[in-house]
Formats: structure tokens, sequence, C-alpha cells
């Protein structure tokens, strides 16, 4: 539910911008729960739904469980535009919100994680960033409240690597072979360099790194430096009209699309829509499923959407960018639900929320009776891990749809455990930070 309001707290939010909902006083037995999103901007497309998703499953919970355990939850919204500095003002207004702060911030944003992970430390409040923020924070000795859960970026990529190896025959059949990785260099892809260049030199090809500032609507020379480069492979991390330009410029210098892997936020039906015919091929890899045919998303469409409390298009529901949504606030409520059977059915702290994340295991069982079997592959979460799993799966555009490829495939976390704890120990020594010790 929205919080309820005083009528003059509304004039003051508009007198400071940047809210989309209104500044409130939360009902004392309530649980509050803020909405960071990206309705304005040059992302603003791809991003709409993600917080929409976010706020149907909440306002589900509400309307078909009465809240989580007989605490309702309320909500409120803030504009960040994907921002730096408009993100921590929403975050700085929105953290002491409801009887006891705010549960825990989902950031649709990696460069904000950044900005925000040593405030969110002092404050004691979760940061979510799910398939993105930074993944050195898979390591919850020094990062105890930021979760970069169900998979980080150097996850996803190791696990692309894989998908090639297997399409080529083996991993042994890498050897020689040319990827250009062709990259948001404004964003979060830059963290994929490292596990990039380390899985290069394990399995001996070449990787050239070509990054693109948003919101790149212009990348002739980019694909220009592909054509000349003739990669046997390209992985393409990008999100919104960077990802349609890019395949229509693909296409044009003649890279096959049925040769580009692409990340999780370039894995939009609009996307491909706006590539047209350039887009057929396009493989994508996705940390999450996609479609209506889940249980909880029947549920949506009963309980919320039929009665017209729908954040927006009802067309909107069971596609990509809405299921980004979906699963931070699955997560959230989750992390609400395991900390409650410790401390008791009553709205909690960020501090309490971090316990409860901290113990949150989600099985195919456990997921399967959320309604929610598929949506994200079965996860742990732990003092030390933070990341909890890492399953993606592979699906290729046809034309009109995606078909998919292979089910949720692990990565390669022999690899990837020692750069997160060699990144996470650095960062710890600059900060003069004491890693936690961990059971």
């Amino acid at each position: 539910m929205r919080l309820q309001l005083l009528w003059w707290s509304g004039l003051v939010a508009a007198g400071l911008g940047g809210l989309v909902g209104m500044t409130a006083v939360a009902a004392a037995g309530a649980q509050f729960i803020p909405v960071l999103s990206i309705r304005e901007g040059a992302l603003r497309f791809s991003n709409i739904p993600v917080a929409n998703g976010f706020i149907d499953y909440v306002t589900l919970l509400n309307e078909r469980d009465g809240g989580i355990n007989g605490v309702p939850l309320v909500w409120e919204e803030c504009e960040t535009v994907y921002d730096v500095t408009r993100g921590v003002a929403c975050y700085e207004r929105l953290k002491g919100q409801g009887p006891t702060g705010a549960a825990a911030f989902f950031l649709p944003s990696t460069p904000l994680t950044y900005a925000l992970t040593e405030r969110a430390t002092h404050d004691r409040i979760p940061l979510l960033t799910p398939g993105g923020g930074r993944t050195d924070a898979a390591d919850g000795r020094v990062f105890p409240y930021v979760f970069p859960t169900p998979s980080t970026f150097w996850s996803q990529n190791t696990t692309k690597i894989r998908f090639i190896g297997q399409r080529a025959g083996g991993m042994e059949q890498l050897k020689g072979r040319k990827i250009v990785h062709v990259y948001n260099a404004g964003g979060g892809a830059p963290q994929t360099i490292p596990a990039l260049d380390t899985q290069a030199a394990r399995y001996g090809f070449a990787v050239q790194h070509v990054g693109v500032q948003l919101p790149g609507l212009d990348q002739r020379a980019t694909w220009l430096r592909v054509q000349v480069a003739r990669p046997d492979w390209v992985i393409l991390q990008g999100a919104g009209v960077m990802i349609s330009t890019a395949l229509k410029e693909a296409a044009q210098v003649g890279v096959p699309r049925d040769t580009i892997v692409g990340n999780t936020p370039g894995c939009t039906q609009q996307d491909m829509e706006l590539a047209g015919e350039a887009a057929i091929g396009f493989i994508c890899a996705s940390w999450h499923g996609t479609g209506t045919h889940f249980p909880f998303i029947q549920d949506v469409l009963k309980y919320v959407y039929v009665h017209g409390k729908g954040a927006g298009p009802e067309e909107d529901v069971g596609t990509a960018p809405w299921i980004r949504g979906v699963v931070p606030a699955l997560l959230t409520a989750e992390g609400l639900r395991t900390a409650m059977r410790h401390f008791g059915p009553q709205p909690l702290t960020g501090a309490q929320v971090q316990w409860g994340l901290e113990h949150l295991t989600l099985t195919a069982a456990s997921l399967k009776a959320l309604g929610a079997e598929g949506l994200i592959s079965p996860l742990s979460l732990s003092c030390r891990d933070h990341e909890g799993g890492g399953g993606v799966k592979f699906q290729q555009w046809d034309g009109k749809q995606w078909t998919v490829l292979t089910g949720w495939m692990a990565p390669d976390q022999a690899l990837v455990r020692p750069l997160v704890e060699a990144a996470a120990a650095k960062y710890a020594q600059e900060q003069g930070i004491t890693p936690r010790t961990c059971p």
C-alpha cells in the first residue's frame, strides 16, 4: 500500500523534487520498503517496468496475504534518473521512513551501488543489486550489507564463456579463438574485464575490450572495429537503445548475430523489436526466467491488475524488465520472512533484515511454494557468500520470441571466488576495514 500522507507533505515533496511518490508518515505496525526508480532519462524505457515489477510484487503480498506474517508493507518511490547525486539524495530521504527505517534498498544502478556502499554499511541497511552492482560484494565478510544475489557480473561472464566453449565443442577448443567484448563504459560492465582477461589467459583465446558511452546511439566506429577484428564471438553488455543500435550496426558490417551473446538487461522484447530483422539469432544470458506462466504472476493479475491496482500497463507483466523488478522484491520479502522467524512478526530494522538475508535459502521446492519455480536458480546466502548461486540460462531471439537454449548453467566459482576475495581484500585494506569472521 502507498503510505498515508499529511496533506502538506506532498507540497514539501513537490518543492524538494525527485519523488515519484510522496513524503509520508508510516503506520506504526507497517514495514517500510523504499523504491528507487528510473522513470526519466535515457534508460527510462527499460527501467520503468523494473520499478513497476517491484511495486506489483509488494502490492500482491498486501492484497493476497495481508503483508508478511500480518505485517503490512508500505512503500514510497523516489526518482533517480540513473544519476548518482539524485540517487544518494533519494537514499538519504527514505532511509529513515517508517517505524523502523528502510528494510532494504534495491539499487537499479551499479554506479549508485558504489556511491552508497559505505553509507548503507554505516546505516546498517541492506542493498540488493541482483545481476549487477559490485562483484566484490559477494564476499560478505567485507561487505556485510551489500547483496549481489543471485548472480554477479563475473559469474555471468564465466557462464557465457562456458556456453561459448560448449558451442565450440569443448573448453579446449577456445584456444586460438578471438572474442570482442563490447560494453557499456558508464555502467557496471567494465567489471567484467578482469574475469574475461583471466579466462582468456586460462583458455588461450584472445579478447579485445571496446567501450561504448550511453545512450549508445552512435556505434558505427565501434562495429567497424569489431569487423576488422574478425572475432569468433562477441560479448555484448548494455541496455536499452544501446542494444538495438548494436545489433543494427552488427548487421550492417556482417557480424552474425548468432555469434553475439548479450547480458540480461539486453534480453528485452522491446529492444529486439526495435532492432527488427537485425536481432534474429541474437543470444542472451539471463539470470531469471520470463513469461506469465508462473503461478505468482497469475496471482498478480488476479489480485492486483483485475482490481486496477497495477503499477503499470498489464502488457508489461511477465516481461524481462518487469521480472528484474520482481526478483529484488521477492528477495526482500523472503529476507523479511526469514528474519521474522527469528525476531518475530513485527516491522524490522535494516540490521534484522540483513540477518534474514544472510540466512536465506531458496530451494527449488521453496521457489515452487512461492509460485516462482524457474524464476531464478536456487540459492543459499551466508555471512561469507552474498551471491548464493549464480545460475544463468541462455536464450535466442527467433524474430518473434525467445527460444530457451539451456537450463541453469553454473558459473566457474573456482575462478570467480578467488577474484572476488582478492578484490574484497584490496577494498578492505584501502578502507581500513577488518573483515568479519564468519562461522
